[in-house]
């Protein structure tokens, strides 16, 4: 049962210090109720308030990592929306590898060499599954051990032999790598091979009420390095599974659904296997397991994991500085623009594209896109010349002319007035009409 904020106030120290960033205690135990603080920001709790509140203010969904060499984390969400708060850790995207199918070596180079640039983050596969398909323990093991040496991702081992899971948990000892489909009738011998090597459970069962129970049979083992697959037979059952266990651990605080999800998907079709993991990334998917690799769908998949795990509250943002397109040298043309990563890559990109070098003066703006920047006095004519004294752009080029966003073309008079002998130019509205804007007015 969750304790209310006048329950855990009377464990607080009651000094109102403020050193934890609240003004008084009672508004630091609110929002140790609400989920909002830890427990950790308060210098001078008790070992009693610890040991009792220790528990209650951990996240709600229990946080875990899996994988040694290349660590991706789960877990840690307090809230349903983002908007909430944020959310902490993204859904993890692996890639399904059965031990009978061809080309195994290719495959596992093209996982472990897959990279996607997005407005600066390079996106890469966090995981590797090895299914046992073949009914041949060592050539599953084999395809352990040649997925572990070749991509060092957390593997995520799928077999009906206990012989061959304990055969590959010794293998993979101490990288936090996942069992998976573990069940009641083997709940307690998977459960010793985890604790002996260091592994992570995937449990599951033919209803969520299975899944609660093998849960909480473990956990009152003293094992909760758990992950909980639900047995789900449609993309409406998912979303609706999901969306319950993950309102029951935040809202009710219950602990036995508190566990990041594990997924294999399966259906037979591209399109359809990209709605279901379009389910998983959107609808609190923990490990989305995709059956084969595909980079067209990984594409599509982490573009969108990229915007839904963006935390609202810190826009994507690029070093404010003057930045080099192409090979610029002191006579190359000189434009302005926000450092919001969309913002910067887009504008950048466009001008690569027009041929040219050109250099980019991107001042300080909070992260903030060009409207909503001059909207906040971020991205005025003052502004804009008093970050370009400061980074001495005048001593880098020899050229005085600079052009700013169209949107904002009210700025011209005062950015002239802050650089004298400087000749500003309205660019076009929109990015993509850079290039014209570069062929027709600055050649």
């Amino acid at each position: 049962m969750a304790l209310s904020g006048l329950q855990i106030q009377k464990l607080l120290p009651k000094t109102n210090c403020k050193e934890c960033g609240s003004n008084t205690c009672l508004a630091f135990a609110m929002k140790l109720a609400a989920k909002k603080a830890d427990l950790k920001e308060c210098p001078y709790a008790s070992d009693e308030a610890k040991a009792i509140l220790g528990a209650d203010s951990e996240p709600p969904i229990r946080p875990i990592a899996i994988g040694s060499e290349i660590q991706s984390k789960l877990g840690g969400e307090t809230v349903l929306y983002r908007h909430e708060k944020t959310f902490v850790n993204k859904t993890l995207i692996a890639v399904n590898l059965d031990d009978d199918a061809k080309d195994i070596e290719s495959v596992l180079d093209r996982i472990r060499d897959y990279k996607l640039e997005r407005v600066g983050e390079v996106l890469t596969i966090n995981a590797v599954a090895v299914t046992q398909k073949s009914g041949k323990d060592d050539l599953f093991l084999q395809l352990v051990r040649l997925a572990w040496e070749k991509t060092k991702l957390a593997l995520i081992l799928r077999s009906g032999s206990t012989a061959a899971l304990e055969a590959a948990a010794i293998l993979l000892k101490g990288t936090n790598s996942v069992i998976a489909d573990v069940r009641l009738d083997n709940a307690d011998e998977m459960r010793r091979i985890a604790v002996e090597n260091g592994l992570v459970l995937g449990i599951t069962a033919s209803d969520m009420d299975g899944v609660i129970a093998l849960s909480e049979k473990l956990k009152n083992d003293g094992f909760a390095n758990l992950l909980l697959q639900f047995d789900t037979q449609s993309t409406a059952e998912t979303f609706q599974t999901h969306t319950i266990a993950r309102r029951a651990a935040i809202k009710d605080n219950f602990k036995a659904l508190g566990y990041s999800t594990l997924r294999f998907i399966r259906t037979g079709n591209t399109l359809d296997d990209t709605v279901e993991a379009i389910t998983e990334i959107t609808k609190y998917g923990g490990i989305c397991v995709l059956p084969e690799f595909e980079p067209a769908q990984l594409v599509a998949l982490m573009t969108l994991r990229l915007n839904i795990f963006t935390d609202p509250q810190k826009p994507i943002q690029v070093e404010p500085k003057v930045y080099a397109i192409g090979e610029p040298d002191r006579n190359s043309p000189v434009f302005v623009t926000t450092n919001f990563s969309l913002t910067y890559f887009i504008v950048s990109g466009e001008i690569e594209n027009s041929g040219i070098s050109a250099w980019l003066v991107i001042p300080e703006c909070e992260g903030m896109s060009v409207l909503t920047a001059w909207a906040a006095g971020k991205f005025s004519g003052g502004h804009i010349a008093k970050f370009i004294k400061e980074v001495g752009l005048a001593d880098m080029v020899d050229t005085r002319k600079i052009v700013i966003p169209g949107y904002v073309s009210q700025i011209s008079g005062e950015l002239e007035e802050g650089l004298p002998g400087w000749t500003v130019l309205v660019g076009p509205q929109e990015a993509s009409d850079l290039e014209s804007f570069i062929k027709t007015v600055l050649k």
